[in-house]
């Protein structure tokens, strides 16, 4: 016994000479600011490891009894002030690799081992004082009996110590200690899973001063001690038990991609390709390589993988660099498989279908359930939140619920989610890039009518979109000679490739299957893509040269200056100019450059003018007009429908029972309004309830 308490005497003895040498200010810090602004001495490990890599690896195997010598040590040490730091806490952080598992790596050998574990918060009880201490007070006798309280169930005295009964006790508040507590729920990181994996998670219990400190969506490093539990309730208990973990430290990550080792060889790749003149045909020809063509689709969606600059103004606000894409197709057209691509390569990305996603799942939702103790309510982040700082992918944006989709307005503008339900009044962050896919209202597109009036969203929600694609599926010899031809190269390098896996004997050689696969291989490797990406996102914030500006001021006056005549529709809003302003700064990126040169704006105009020239032009007059995507209506007709409602409430005053359908169609064509066109425009006007008819074939005003 002796021999065990000189052996935690040394220890102790050496604790104290570690923190002289290491943290001697720090915990002079801390003796001023104890105990109400700070209770804890944060330690990294790998210092502990400099000091004494035997006591370090000890740490990791016994953390308990260390911790306890750790904060004896602390308690003895020696201070120019007079202050106890009776309750003070050791915090070790910053474990090494090969003590950081993924939460899924987690197994039995690590109980009661100091783990650190990586990933997001996906939920978070409210802060409550847990009693550590109880004392009990006999109210027969009075006599005060203490119960240190363990985890697990509350305990209470088996007799009164003064009288010998078996109570009743009543617990004295004042005499007991209390800590503040909360769990925490840790979410696999979405970056970290590949093939649709299911994430796992793990709870971390926190008390005393990092309670409170982190919401739902953090991305955060938990290092603690890890405990079982039993599964099963008091009665029916299981052979099973549940791991979770007594925090030590939670740290806010805001690194952006921590999983990311770019290594010295990967710098030297990635300067090599952004210093080619071919860079972005490069980058074109990585994207999705099984899909034939779509060259200015796959450089959007480049850019929209290195994304702008997100700006911080200095009366605090912020301008969003994220960049916003919508591609709407005919079927067959392969949006989905790049979609699928896109969120491979993203460093950090979610994919979500829009028929399987409701509005609290895309966004954050308020759960009642057991988590914690007892029924509470708690946040859960959604997609949206999950996909902090990365990408969103959401396919069949048109097949949503229109309620499901408005809960994405707010995140795709202000990048932040408020949720007010329960009494819970919450913002989340979910500065994300949102890359839709969607098909037209009746499917595939009319090229008979206007593109605009077949895109079946929401105005607003589509004006938010920064770049809108339309793909048609035109039958064209040329192309889909060249189609059949890429799609059968592809499945048959494919088919190559399968059977050199699975078949022993080849009748191809090995030359031939390499040749193939060539052709349908990315330009660049994935992998190294990725890294490419994460390495410019972190290390390039590009400003915008004289002449960029210049050339986007232009483009964008220009195209203003076609609305100024008093009929003339209004050709593009501003937000077109801040997503042209993103986009060359997402192309100067693409080259690894610190400046957005002219070429960037010239490359990026070209996009939104094809853009626009898809979707924003007024197939009647043929001129830009923003109000077909911002307010769904095209200026003609807007006009038209208010000079029908006027033709109406005219013929009206001159029949008595109501104004002719026949009448009304013979006067619009004397104005000039197309007969097929005065019939789409009456039904419009009866659906939305501006005209009624009182009998068969007339028609009034409401």
């Amino acid at each position: 016994m002796a021999q065990a308490q000189a052996g935690n005497s040394e220890l102790v003895d050496s604790f104290e000479q570690f923190f002289r040498n290491y943290y001697d200010n720090e915990i002079k810090q801390l003796a001023q600011q104890y105990p109400n602004e700070q209770r804890s001495l944060h330690v990294d490990w790998q210092d502990l490891y400099r000091y004494d890599p035997d006591l370090a690896d000890d740490f990791l195997n016994q953390p308990e009894q260390l911790q306890r010598y750790a904060e004896e040590a602390l308690r003895l040490y020696d201070l120019p002030i007079d202050v106890s730091l009776g309750q003070a806490h050791v915090r070790v952080r910053n474990l090494p690799e090969t003590e950081s598992p993924e939460i899924r790596e987690i197994r039995s050998p690590d109980m009661n081992t100091l783990v650190e574990v990586r990933g997001i918060v996906r939920k978070a009880t409210d802060v409550r004082p847990k009693i550590e201490d109880a004392a009990f007070e006999c109210q027969l006798c009075g006599t005060l009996t203490r119960v240190p309280q363990s985890s697990g169930d509350f305990q209470e005295p088996h007799e009164c110590q003064g009288c010998e009964r078996q109570g009743p006790f009543q617990v004295n508040f004042d005499q007991s200690e209390f800590v503040d507590s909360q769990k925490l729920r840790i979410q696999e990181s979405p970056e970290g899973l590949r093939g649709g994996e299911t994430p796992q998670s793990l709870d971390v219990h926190v008390e005393d001063d990092i309670t409170g400190e982190v919401t739902p969506g953090d991305h955060v490093s938990a290092t603690g001690v890890l405990r079982l539990e039993q599964q099963g309730d008091g009665q029916d208990k299981s052979p099973v038990f549940d791991f979770y973990m007594e925090g030590m430290s939670v740290e806010i990550e805001e690194e952006q991609f921590e999983d990311m080792n770019i290594t010295d060889e990967d710098k030297k790749e990635i300067y090599n390709i952004s210093n080619r003149d071919d860079v972005y045909e490069q980058m074109i020809g990585s994207i999705a390589p099984s899909i034939y063509g779509y060259d200015q689709e796959k450089l959007a969606m480049i850019l929209q993988l290195f994304s702008g600059v997100t700006k911080q103004l200095p009366d605090g606000s912020r301008i969003r660099g994220d960049l916003h894409m919508l591609l709407i197709g005919d079927p067959g057209t392969g949006k989905s498989q790049m979609l699928g691509y896109i969120q491979n390569i993203a460093p950090r990305s979610v994919y979500t279908s829009g028929k399987g996603s409701s509005s609290a799942g895309l966004t954050a939702a308020a759960v009642r359930d057991d988590f914690g103790d007892g029924q509470q309510w708690t946040l859960e982040a959604g997609a949206l939140v999950l996909a902090d700082q990365g990408i969103a992918a959401v396919d069949e944006l048109d097949k949503m619920r229109p309620e499901d989709r408005s809960a994405m307005h707010e995140a795709l503008e202000q990048q932040k989610i408020s949720v007010s339900k329960a009494g819970i009044n919450a913002t989340l962050k979910s500065r994300c890039s949102l890359l839709g896919a969607a098909n037209p209202k009746y499917g595939r597109f009319d090229q008979y009518e206007p593109i605009g009036e077949q895109i079946d969203l929401e105005p607003a929600l589509i004006s938010r979109f920064d770049l809108i694609f339309t793909v048609t599926d035109q039958p064209d010899e040329e192309k889909d000679k060249n189609l059949a031809e890429h799609i059968l190269t592809t499945n048959y390098a494919g088919e190559l490739t399968t059977q050199r896996e699975q078949m022993t004997s080849l009748e191809v050689s090995n030359d031939e299957i390499d040749e193939m696969t060539e052709q349908v291989d990315p330009e660049i490797d994935a992998e190294l893509l990725r890294k490419y990406i994460a390495f410019a996102k972190q290390n390039c914030h590009p400003r915008m040269t004289e002449a960029a500006r210049e050339a986007i001021r232009d483009f964008y006056v220009d195209l203003r200056s076609k609305g100024t005549d008093e009929d003339a529709p209004v050709p593009v809003t501003a937000r077109k100019l801040e997503a042209l302003v993103r986009l060359s700064e997402a192309s100067a990126r693409v080259r690894l450059s610190d400046t957005v040169e002219e070429s960037d704006a010239n490359r990026v105009i070209e996009i939104v003018r094809s853009c626009l020239q898809d979707i924003g032009v007024d197939p009647e007059t043929g001129e830009f007009d923003a109000d077909i995507v911002e307010a769904g209506t095209s200026k003609s007709q807007r006009d038209r429908i208010k000079n029908l409602k006027q033709l109406i409430s005219d013929i009206e005053e001159e029949y008595d029972d109501g104004a002719p359908v026949d009448i009304v169609l013979e006067r619009a064509e004397e104005v000039g309004m197309d007969q097929s066109k005065a019939e789409h425009e009456i039904d419009k006007l009866k659906q939305k309830g501006e005209v009624y008819e009182p009998s068969t074939d007339t028609l009034r005003t409401t």
